[in-house]
């Protein structure tokens, strides 16, 4: 049976409006996608990269083969479009941060395929919601890109349906104009392909930056030696320098917080009265760990002053310094660990959410006491604190906060908080209670050893703070609220009093002036001192951090 001519100009449309149809709805699909993970003018920017494609789909083809391949080219674009955009909205979302940021290119270099493994089984609500999302886009995009190139098979067996003027107008000038886009580097470096194949030559850029330290350590060594720092005070010395990761002070009791979380440490407070200072008001210049570690050992001061580092300032002013780390992490062992004398990775499971506690670390800490070899000692200690997973932070069965539902499940509850959060708070709670334990073991290896005599010092604190549940309905690292900066920093030393101990528990401090109160705990004269931030100093004023969160005060 033919179809008679009073068919031709309904198929001519049908034709038309579907080929129309495909291509607005794949293209609406794309742009509120695009819209998520973009804003500004970069919106418009992607969807005119995005265009040709899309058009592609008003285009009439005769060949059903040319048709099916059409299909599989104009999904694959798109979905390139739309997991760009995923990416983008999720770390905009999650970290108030681009892909192409310093924070998210140190985090991508500085992880393995296991790591990138445990950090997604840890946020995979995240993962399954963005997932579902793009599987929709993929479903409607797929479904229609396929009914558009349908919509010629129609029209095979007549004319081609001619589109009306305006139309064929706007496609000429979306192409012209897709066209330009294509020909500005600014705009064509946007594309998904484009954009996502340089970002991997940055990740393996800084990775290979990274393995190339030996020369820099070189230089920072070179450096100190001719800085020539002395040590002031004859006689044995031994400082200890604990660093830690992920911990909040808003959860430790030390801190005022409603759970029994630090009752050792709570406990050599007590005992060690104005010999140990609880600084109440600590803060962290940075949310992740990396810049932060840079920031403490290079005195807080920017790479165009060529700042020394402090670990080579004290092996040329004539300690001998340990690396005792329970990270398995290759920047940090680059960049720090291999300018001391010995360095020992307890760690050695790759990804930072490995199951190795900070327990593992006391026996080796214990071996670097009873060195005998120098009267002069540096120990750091790199401790994996709370970093997620906060249910790897802590030995089996031993959460005594998951059944109770105290004061503070009670004010989680009130404030909104999902029972997942809730729940990695309890988690987050066990895992500082343990922490606890370890770092009063220090503490207290350090108060007890040493000779008659000897200098000993001790200070304490974190990287960055975490984010779980405090201002916001998540857990993790969080540089978009106050959270992610607020640290605990506990000093402690045995030879005198710390000078006007009550008020400097009150004062704030931030974690990027650790090298100027280390220095004076070492007791070395170098002349790069800045009396006004030693933080144990009668000279020191505080200087408000530029940090990216509005903070109320710093003051609390």
């Amino acid at each position: 049976m033919t179809s008679s001519p009073s068919d031709t100009p309904a198929l001519r449309d049908a034709s038309r409006h579907s080929a129309l149809l495909a291509c607005g709805v794949v293209g609406a699909t794309l742009l509120a996608l695009i819209a998520l993970g973009h804003d500004g003018r970069r919106i418009a920017q992607l969807a005119v990269l995005a265009a040709p494609m899309v058009l592609w789909l008003a285009w009439p083809l005769r060949s059903a083969r040319m048709r099916r391949v059409r299909t599989v080219l104009v999904w694959l674009w798109a979905m390139g479009f739309a997991l760009d955009a995923a990416v983008r909205a999720y770390l905009l979302d999650t970290y108030q941060a681009a892909p192409d940021g310093a924070m998210v290119l140190g985090a991508a270099a500085n992880t393995n395929a296991r790591e990138s493994t445990e950090y997604l089984w840890m946020h995979w609500r995240s993962a399954v919601i963005w997932s579902g999302a793009l599987a929709v886009a993929g479903v409607l995009v797929g479904m229609f890109a396929r009914r558009g190139a349908a919509s010629d098979a129609g029209a095979s067996s007549v004319r081609a349906p001619r589109s009306p003027f305006w139309v064929r107008s706007l496609v000429l000038v979306l192409l012209l104009v897709a066209c330009m886009a294509y020909a500005s580097k600014p705009w064509r470096r946007l594309h998904p392909a484009i954009f996502w194949a340089g970002w991997s030559q940055s990740v393996h850029a800084q990775r290979a930056a990274w393995v190339g330290q030996e020369k820099v350590r070189d230089r920072l060594m070179a450096q100190a030696k001719a800085i020539a720092p002395v040590a002031l005070r004859a006689g044995p010395s031994t400082v200890v320098l604990v660093i830690t990761d992920s911990i909040n002070r808003d959860n430790m009791a030390l801190y005022g917080y409603g759970r029994p979380t630090t009752p050792r440490l709570l406990a050599h407070k007590a005992q060690a009265g104005e010999h140990m200072a609880v600084l109440k008001n600590a803060w962290s210049v940075d949310a992740s760990t990396l810049p932060a570690l840079r920031n403490m050992f290079h005195f807080g001061l920017p790479e165009s002053e060529n700042p020394p580092h402090l670990l080579a300032l004290a092996r040329a002013a004539g300690y001998k310094v340990w690396w005792i780390s329970n990270h398995d992490d290759l920047a940090i062992e680059q960049q720090h660990a291999r300018l001391a004398d010995v360095v020992d990775m307890v760690n050695r499971t790759p990804g930072r959410a490995s199951a190795s506690l900070d327990g593992e670390i006391l026996d080796c800490v214990q071996e670097a006491f009873a060195d005998t070899s120098t009267d002069r000692k540096l120990i750091v200690v790199h401790l994996m604190g709370a970093h997620p997973h906060y249910s790897l932070r802590f030995p089996e069965n031993a959460n005594p906060f998951d059944d109770d539902v105290d004061a503070v499940e009670n004010g989680l509850v009130k404030d909104g908080r999902s029972a997942w959060v809730r729940r990695f708070r309890q988690e987050y709670d066990a895992a500082l209670l343990y922490h606890d334990f370890v770092v009063s073991e220090l503490l207290q290896q350090t108060r007890s050893a040493g000779r008659p005599g000897e200098d000993r010092a001790w200070m304490y604190l974190s990287d960055h703070g975490q984010e779980v549940g405090h201002g916001s309905d998540r857990a993790g690292h969080s540089p978009s609220t106050a959270s992610g900066y607020r640290i605990p920093t506990v000093i402690w030393r045995n030879r005198e009093p710390l000078p006007n101990a009550a008020a400097q528990q009150q004062q704030p401090f931030r974690a990027d002036w650790t090298g100027w109160a280390l220095m004076d705990l070492l007791k070395i004269q170098w002349s790069g001192q800045v009396p006004e931030r030693n933080v144990l100093g009668d000279a020191y004023r505080w200087q408000a951090p530029k940090i990216p969160v509005a903070v109320e005060s710093f003051s609390r």
